[in-house]
């Protein structure tokens, strides 16, 4: 079953002023928007966050034990329609689901999450080629063409992951399995990354064992930037807005990805991302011990600008 990726992720939200003004300095674009029924905001690709409040009609129900500001429910995007129509027929072998009017499959994961499926809408974006300048490989970018450039417009590229709490991650983990999902990576005695079929991302989907019956939930997620120096520039300009940096920046180990994580008003920590491994399916999944030496590569905190002779 050719599963592409995230499409949307939809919360439930207190605060839908706070949540609109976060996503639109987050880098998102505003695709409708209204301040009692909650808006669309996107990345470049069309993939994006859909915001609503608790009471919002057709939402599906919170995670057990989850209370908003939470993750409603997680879109994925599907190649075409005899693909939506395979995973209807699996679904409904198994569980219930429902169609709306433009073919979006609903029902709920084997944990309790929301999870839709629907024929993707993402389409092609121009943004700024980005090259790197590596001695012992043909230049990156061209004499005179600068890469830094403090008035940059960064702009999220796509989304790329999201990160569940969950109470039994062997049966979590079941159900993605038998839609395809494949493991990449696991951490011993936490939970594994997986991806769908139909991307290489090291992971769309982390599954982490609940320490306690409280922590359930959505711990993250994030778009794809499209570098680290971007990751860097733009989680700069986030500290400066008064957002509260959570951990980052640094680098992962599995995954590879630069990251910096922020507190947001979505009930989970918001992460800017950028230069995710890929793999195929030759890869050997890794299994590591949970801790701090491998959850980063490198670990900075964010400090004032300073010059020299200051």
């Amino acid at each position: 079953m050719n599963i592409l990726g995230l499409e949307f992720l939809v919360f439930s939200v207190d605060d839908m002023a706070g949540s609109r003004q976060y996503l639109l300095d987050y880098g998102l674009a505003e695709r409708e928007y209204d301040p009692a029924l909650g808006g669309v905001f996107t990345a470049l690709d069309g993939t994006g966050l859909i915001v609503r409040p608790d009471h919002y009609p057709g939402l599906p129900p919170s995670p057990p034990g989850t209370l908003t500001p939470v993750l409603r429910e997680t879109v994925y995007g599907v190649d075409n329609a005899d693909t939506l129509a395979t995973l209807r027929a699996h679904l409904e072998a198994e569980r219930d689901v429902y169609a709306d009017a433009d073919g979006t499959l609903h029902c709920i994961d084997d944990s309790g999450f929301g999870v839709a499926f629907m024929v993707t809408k993402r389409r092609n974006f121009d943004a700024r080629y980005l090259g790197f300048n590596v001695p012992g490989q043909a230049p990156g970018r061209p004499a005179n063409d600068t890469a830094a450039n403090p008035d940059e417009v960064i702009k999220p590229r796509t989304l790329s992951h999201v990160v569940y709490f969950v109470d039994d991650v062997k049966k979590a983990e079941a159900f993605y399995a038998r839609l395809g999902f494949k493991v990449v990576d696991r951490f011993r005695h936490l939970g594994p990354f997986m991806r769908p079929s139909g991307t290489t991302d090291h992971h769309t989907l982390f599954l982490i064992q609940s320490q306690s019956a409280h922590m359930v939930g959505c711990n993250h997620f994030t778009f794809h930037l499209g570098s680290g120096g971007e990751v860097l520039q733009h989680g700069w300009n986030f500290v400066q807005k008064g957002y509260k940096s959570f951990w980052g920046p640094g680098r992962h180990v599995l995954g590879g990805n630069f990251f910096w994580y922020f507190n947001s008003p979505f009930g989970a920590t918001m992460e800017f991302d950028a230069d995710m491994d890929l793999h195929d399916d030759n890869w050997v999944p890794r299994l590591l011990d949970p801790g701090a030496e491998n959850s980063q590569i490198f670990l900075f905190d964010a400090c004032n600008k300073w010059a020299p002779g200051e």
